[in-house]
């Protein structure tokens, strides 16, 4: 239905999460490298409890790897970065199918310049209080995601 897309994740138990939101809204995870961690880590498996063999998922190892696709794949895809650094709120967007949510570090976000490439309403964030920096990875996934799935499921 979607595509979750985590650039260089860093914390075992946030992917674990994720992967258990993906295979709840069938979404297709995507997790671009290097990995902070490993795919045996402990804490990965405990998060994604038994559910991380069902889930859709593919590791790619760089962003170049990822964002050029085989030639087998449709070149046509639409693709949203979230940041605290956009203006545009991830609800003023009319989601599709097959849509690319992409999320970055846990501590840095999205690198400047995979954002500085992006058209301005590609980026988008989460509406918050100026005294949060962020929000944790997972419940901003969940908060993205499930919007994308309840647009196309009403």
């Amino acid at each position: 239905m979607f595509h979750v897309v985590l650039v260089e994740p860093e914390i075992p138990p946030n992917t674990g999460n994720i992967a258990r939101l993906c295979l709840a809204t069938g979404a297709h995870l995507h997790l671009v490298g290097p990995l902070g961690f490993s795919l045996d880590d402990r804490q990965l498996r405990r998060a994604g409890l038994d559910y991380w063999p069902q889930v859709q998922k593919t590791v790619w190892a760089s962003w170049g790897e990822f964002w050029q696709p085989p030639r087998s794949t449709p070149p046509a895809r639409r693709a949203f970065f979230l940041t605290t650094k956009a203006t545009r709120p991830y609800h003023a967007v009319g989601f599709q199918r097959g849509d690319f949510l992409i999320f970055g570090r846990e501590t840095r976000g999205l690198p400047e310049g995979l954002l500085a490439a992006q058209p301005a309403e590609a980026r988008l964030t989460i509406p918050m209080l100026p005294e949060a920096r962020s929000l944790n990875l997972a419940t901003a996934v969940a908060i993205v995601l499930f919007e994308a799935v309840r647009q196309v499921t009403a």
